[in-house]
């Protein structure tokens, strides 16, 4: 069966390769930064009926690559927010289904796109689903694993389809867009979307570096019963710890973005000035219970939900939309340096990486519980 399914998407790849008009050569810039991927502008056959360029990737693998790429695949919801920011055209199929709170800001031909799967996560690629909607490449995008030369290697052969992963955390994202719109041939738009990521990271850090040793104390909970964190030091607690003091010291934090389970004893021990809720924890009802109230920040009011719509602002997955979150962040928690006006803020994001006019009612509505009242 996985012999078949490997013939049946060469198959398809060769036809869709063909449908796309690429005959000959053609060059591919070089990237001459010493940490970026760079693409080789050298056809792998002049025989080939479409030429195919050298891509260098982030895990260092030369991989054969189309020169022209106008369909794609992400590996998972990360790289999916990042491809979608840059080519939403292009995309083939989604890697999860759109949440609910999704469909308000995302165009229905982008919400309608069929699922794929992924690879990590939930391991549920639909070969089949592949096969018939024919990416030419497949791009992973994120924080590497230390076995992550040898599974981009194991999903080429799998799907028999080019396979590459592209290093972005918050501070190389930047980096990680020049490098998708060099392979893409869309420089122009990734050069917007990484001078966006640049200006937002760096200003972050000078209020970060205001505040000092003067950041709040906070802790990030999430779960059912809200006792799960989001521990110091983790992937997932990046924008919270530059902006924060974050309480939630833990000896193994969780790379997982369901955090670390803790107790109420925890909790009264760390004692936080400020807690957020990430949606749908349990945000509405803390204020009412005898339990929480023992808490400094939910006896002082001093507890907020995270806003989500299409994506949690602080991660899950931890991709482009904790830009927004450290705007969101900055401004809730010193807003005397940060002295962003919120709304117009948003709307750029949200222009720019989902591709929505964002109206001054949306946006009351995606930080009802986010703002100090």
């Amino acid at each position: 069966m996985k012999k078949l399914l490997s013939l049946l998407l060469a198959f398809v790849l060769v036809l869709s390769l063909a449908a796309c008009g690429g005959t000959g050569t053609t060059s591919a810039p070089t990237d001459t930064s010493p940490s970026a991927s760079a693409v080789s502008s050298e056809p792998t056959s002049s025989a080939d009926a479409s030429s195919t360029v050298k891509f260098t990737d982030s895990a260092g693998r030369a991989v054969d690559v189309p020169a022209k790429i106008t369909r794609i695949a992400a590996s998972g919801s990360l790289a999916q927010i990042v491809l979608f920011s840059l080519a939403p055209d292009m995309l083939v199929g989604v890697a999860g289904k759109w949440s609910a709170s999704a469909q308000p800001f995302i165009d229905q031909k982008y919400y309608d796109l069929p699922v794929i799967g992924q690879f990590y996560g939930q391991g549920d690629l639909n070969l089949e689903e592949v096969a018939k909607l024919a990416p030419q490449i497949i791009i992973d995008v994120g924080e590497p694993k230390d076995t992550i030369a040898e599974d981009m290697d194991g999903i080429q052969e799998q799907v028999g389809i080019p396979t590459v992963h592209i290093t972005a955390a918050t501070d190389s994202m930047a980096a990680a867009y020049r490098t998708l719109g060099r392979l893409l041939g869309l420089e122009d738009k990734a050069e917007a979307l990484a001078q966006y990521c640049e200006t937002v990271d760096k200003r972050t850090h000078e209020i970060a570096d205001a505040m000092g040793d003067k950041k709040t104390s906070l802790v990030y909970c999430l779960g059912d019963n809200g006792l799960n964190v989001i521990a110091k030091g983790s992937f997932h607690a990046e924008v919270v710890d530059l902006l924060a003091n974050n309480a939630a010291v833990v000896d193994s934090p969780s790379s997982k973005g369901s955090g670390n389970p803790v107790d109420m004893e925890q909790l009264l021990n760390w004692n936080p000035d400020v807690i957020l809720f990430a949606p749908g924890s349990v945000y509405d009802t803390v204020g009412s219970d005898a339990t929480w109230q023992q808490l400094s920040a939910v006896k002082n009011g001093k507890y907020y939900e995270v806003p989500e719509g299409p994506y949690n602002w602080l991660g899950m997955p931890p991709s482009v939309n904790r830009y927004m979150g450290m705007i969101w962040l900055a401004q809730l928690l010193y807003p005397d340096t940060a002295k962003y006006n919120l709304y117009d803020e948003t709307a750029k994001f949200y222009d720019l990486f989902y591709h929505a006019k964002l109206t001054e009612d949306q946006f009351k509505t995606l930080t009802e519980n986010a703002l100090a009242k």
